[in-house]
């Protein structure tokens, strides 16, 4: 079986990780710095960026494939697809533009992943129980 929905967003995500990389890259280079950061504000909200969505899209991802696979309605999966890609983009412009700091748009987009998140556990839970319960 296949999971074209969640491969959609794999797909996105996985674009964004590599702007996002390139980003990191272009500071590494103009610093000189292969490990760590420099004091530099840019470059830390760079690698912060790159590591939040590092740190919350392989689970989520991972999470909406299985409810993919497991049955959910699928306009369930995209809606709630869309709303995590809509947040990793919105947060990562967020932390790259308030250069670490608040931003309307990085706050916003974190929201969204965690809503993102705790909706398909929702419909992961609820999916097993009306299968098995």
């Amino acid at each position: 079986m296949i999971v074209p929905v969640t491969g959609v967003f794999a797909a996105v995500i996985g674009i964004l990780l590599l702007v996002l990389s390139v980003q990191v890259v272009k500071f590494r280079l103009k610093f000189k710095k292969g490990i760590g950061v420099t004091d530099d504000r840019d470059f830390q909200a760079a690698v912060r960026a790159h590591g939040n969505l590092v740190e919350y899209a392989p689970i989520a991802l991972i999470m909406l494939g299985i409810a993919e696979l497991n049955g959910v309605a699928t306009g369930l999966v995209y809606w709630t697809g869309m709303v995590l890609v809509v947040g990793r983009i919105l947060h990562a412009w967020g932390m790259l533009n308030g250069r670490g700091g608040t931003h309307w748009a990085r706050f916003l987009g974190i929201i969204m992943t965690w809503l993102a998140i705790l909706f398909t556990a929702v419909l992961l839970l609820w999916n097993v129980w009306k299968v098995y319960g």
